[in-house]
């Protein structure tokens, strides 16, 4: 089977290039809703069976035009949250982001002791997330070998998970790439057999015109 992982519309947050990943967080800024707006063209040679989002409201907005041309309602999942920030909710000073990404991109190398300061360690984390994909998946009950399922998360959530659970990438592969707001990451397999990263769209699927409005450093998103 198919897993599209989309990475939700830009936020004021990623603007500011502040670590927010309390929910239900903020809505979308415009160009965000341009980038959700976008989707279901940009996706339309994709097969998509089912869809879920997180319980941060970021996602599901970003999901909705993709839901209604589709004729889908969005599963919400609590596991496929963003990475929670602890201590360092709502800084977007350097030294902050810098330990940011430096903990959820060691899970990705599979250093799961690590814990992010006042949160989870990497072993909750893929614990909570491993189990919403599954739910996700379980969403289509048709079992057919072919389906596809999309799931709108978030950009440092989306990154880990990959970093680790798709054997045919080296570590560094994620420290390497950036995934913009609306980004887009496909993977093959299951939970079963395991994933097979396929295609990872750094930019947003929608076109590049839909980055040209984004400034500041975003921490969940950018290449370390």
């Amino acid at each position: 089977m198919r897993l599209l992982l989309i990475r939700h519309g830009q936020t004021p947050d990623n603007v500011r290039g502040a670590i927010g990943t309390i929910a239900p967080g903020p809505r979308l800024t415009a160009l965000g809703t341009r980038q959700a707006k976008a989707l279901p063209a940009a996706l339309a040679d994709q097969r998509i069976d089912a869809l879920s989002v997180s319980t941060l409201v970021r996602t599901q907005l970003t999901a909705r035009p993709l839901a209604a041309a589709r004729g889908l309602k969005p599963l919400v999942i609590d596991g496929l949250r963003e990475i929670q920030a602890g201590d360092l909710e709502g800084k977007h000073d350097r030294d902050s982001v810098a330990i940011y990404l430096k903990t959820f991109l060691a899970w990705a190398s599979g250093q799961l002791d690590a814990r992010m300061p006042g949160a989870e360690s990497g072993h909750e984390f893929f614990r909570r997330y491993d189990a919403a994909v599954e739910r996700a998946i379980a969403a289509d009950a048709s079992g057919d070998a072919g389906r596809t399922v999309a799931v709108v998360s978030h950009g440092a959530a989306i990154r880990t998970w990959v970093g680790l659970r798709a054997g045919n990438i080296e570590a560094d592969f994620v420290r390497e790439h950036m995934l913009s707001n609306t980004g887009l990451v496909v993977v093959d397999g299951d939970p079963e057999s395991g994933w097979r990263l396929l295609d990872w769209e750094s930019e947003p699927v929608g076109g590049e015109e839909l980055a040209e409005h984004a400034v500041g450093e975003d921490p969940t998103g950018e290449a370390f």
